[in-house]
């Protein structure tokens, strides 16, 4: 159906136009992430947000940020995200050399987490366990460990 059939005056049909033609990104949602247990001493956050478990598996981020941690924890936005899954790695870098860093057995030896507040066995937990739903604006903890 046109719009010119609808009985508004021009005004209100561009106005119903604009609304029915309006981009996908109208739909985008801001994921909000608090980052919680976090070292005592400053530190960075890195956060990496992925959209799927290829991405995941060869870490290959959607997005990525840091931000300060304060007092064991941070904040953080990643905005305009289209509806879907998405899973988070974090980590707190204590010593500010940029990396995660690992013992000699290659388990990590700084803070970090995943969504979900997921757990691996021996390594980090699949994108299945660590995904969350985006369709609106939401907000997620991460308790690192």
């Amino acid at each position: 159906m046109h719009l010119s059939k609808f009985p508004f005056r021009p005004a209100v049909r561009a106005l119903c136009a604009a609304a029915i033609l309006a981009p996908v990104g109208a739909l985008a949602a801001d994921l909000s992430l608090s980052v919680a247990d976090g070292p005592a001493a400053d530190a960075t956050l890195y956060a990496a947000l992925y959209s799927d478990a290829a991405g995941y598996a060869d870490s290959k981020p959607v997005a990525s940020q840091t931000t300060p941690m304060r007092g064991g924890k941070a904040q953080l936005v990643f905005p305009n995200l289209a509806p879907g899954r998405y899973a988070l790695r974090v980590f707190a870098d204590e010593n500010g050399n940029g990396k995660l860093d690992t013992n000699l057995m290659g388990m990590p030896i700084e803070r970090y987490g995943f969504s979900n507040d997921a757990k691996g066995n021996s390594a980090a937990p699949d994108f299945e366990a660590a995904a969350i739903r985006v369709d609106a604006d939401m907000q997620t903890v991460i308790h690192l460990r």
